[in-house]
């Protein structure tokens, strides 16, 4: 578990820098090991269960890695600590990639709105009008919301740093191998499952964020609550789907639908019908949410961290 004030200093950290490019972010340097470690095992799999076998040690080895890596980092010191906890949070960037693309739509040029979201999205950006830009903006937002901000939180205070890296380390391997098309369909299988379950608690606890955010900034938290109860399962991911019906709701749009990935449709379900298509002040306000979102669970976890020092002291 994270104390308090290195929590606050790695969060005021993200509000302040975000994630620049010039700093060796620990996420990119899973993604590369993923990347070249994937390829190599592939390659000498054929049987179903040799693939899913292959894939669930090799899933456990880069999550035990990365934690036991955390781990050693961390014990050189509360510098290195709060580095460290500072590259799992995402706010800063979550709003600033989400909020360029409603301003290349503010500026009338779909194009580079299509370009700036496909930076931030795996579907295919190149053909969508601006209400489908919109949809996909607020989607991202609201997953990210879990992914990027209540998930790596909540990791921080029950497992400090490394449990909060093990998490990323999850998420990177789910989102670059846990596919249900060839060639992950095996392979990947694992680290979808493992996914999941990290995300269960976590996407939960965001969608109820979504809910208290949209009472603060002047949305409809009632519609949140209700959308996510309903809706909530309509959605090939069993935690995805609750935080978008909460975000659904909140902002009054209609989302899911149809996605196309390499040109290959994907078919979902609709998230809150009686929404309307989705439109630019609905995207803002979507991001509106997520910013209170984030500061209304750092302010939870805080709290907890401060008492957990508390009571550790006066065991002391």
């Amino acid at each position: 578990m994270i104390a308090a004030w290195k929590l606050a200093l790695a969060y005021g950290l993200d509000l302040l820098i975000g994630d620049p490019e010039w700093f060796p972010h620990p996420v990119r340097l899973i993604g590369a090991a993923v990347e070249s470690g994937s390829c190599g095992l592939r390659a000498r799999r054929r049987s179903a269960l040799r693939e899913f076998f292959g894939g669930t040690v090799f899933a456990v080895r880069i999550v035990a890695t990365t934690s036991a890596a955390a781990h050693a980092i961390s014990r050189l010191g509360s510098p290195a600590e709060i580095l460290l906890a500072w590259t799992t949070l995402a706010t800063r960037s979550l709003l600033k990639e989400t909020g360029s693309v409603l301003d290349a739509l503010d500026d009338g040029d779909l194009e580079l709105a299509r370009k700036r979201l496909g930076r931030i999205v795996g579907r295919d950006t190149s053909e969508l009008d601006e209400r489908e830009v919109v949809r996909a903006v607020i989607e991202t937002a609201a997953e990210s919301t879990c992914d990027g901000i209540v998930a790596p939180l909540f990791y921080l205070m029950v497992g400090g740093v490394p449990a909060a890296l093990a998490y990323k380390a999850v998420n990177t391997l789910d989102s670059m191998i846990g596919h249900r098309e060839p060639p992950y369909t095996y392979f990947g299988r694992f680290s979808a499952r493992l996914d999941d379950v990290c995300n269960f608690a976590p996407a939960r606890i965001a969608a109820a964020c979504i809910v208290v955010a949209a009472q603060l900034t002047g949305e409809n938290s009632r519609s949140a609550l209700r959308v996510w109860l309903t809706d909530g399962k309509h959605h090939a991911s069993p935690n995805a789907g609750r935080v978008e019906a909460a975000m659904a709701g909140a902002v009054g749009a209609r989302l899911g639908g149809t996605n196309y990935y390499d040109g290959v449709p994907h078919h979902g379900q609709t998230i809150h019908a009686t929404g309307t298509p989705p439109i630019r002040q609905q995207g803002r306000a979507a991001l509106r949410i997520v910013a209170a979102a984030s500061a209304c669970m750092f302010g939870a976890m805080f709290v907890l961290a401060a008492w957990n020092d508390s009571r550790d002291r006066s065991f002391r």
